[in-house]
């Protein structure tokens, strides 16, 4: 079983910055990829950056630029680092991990982003 633990979300300004955390209850190398997701209100959950074990990363195109995943492997913690962020990026943001053929994903992290 694998347990992810979100941090770092809060309220920011237009333009302000975050960092995201997500720390991971076994060792990320043995997981096939994690990612950031987010859930804006009534709106679908969509992927926002992923990273797989090589450390091969991808963004969502309303993000690259903006967004930065980077991981710590000797703390088991992967990073979402984001700056300029806009209004629409307000949304609850989720860690996810791939591990055996199974998805895993912690609570979530609230990000709001004041006009």
């Amino acid at each position: 079983q694998v347990q992810l633990v979100e941090s770092g979300g809060g309220l920011v300004q237009h333009g302000g910055s975050l960092r995201l955390s997500c720390a991971a209850s076994i060792h990320i190398l043995s997981m096939n990829t994690m990612g950031w997701y987010r859930q804006a209100l009534g709106r679908q959950r969509e992927v926002v950056a992923r990273i797989t074990r090589s450390g091969s990363t991808n963004y969502a195109d309303s993000v690259k630029g903006r967004f930065t995943i980077s991981r710590d492997i000797a703390k088991n913690t992967m990073y979402l680092q984001m700056n300029s962020l806009k209004p629409d990026d307000t949304a609850l943001y989720f860690c996810n991990a791939g591990w055996f053929q199974a998805d895993y994903w912690g609570q979530g992290t609230q990000v709001t982003v004041s006009s």
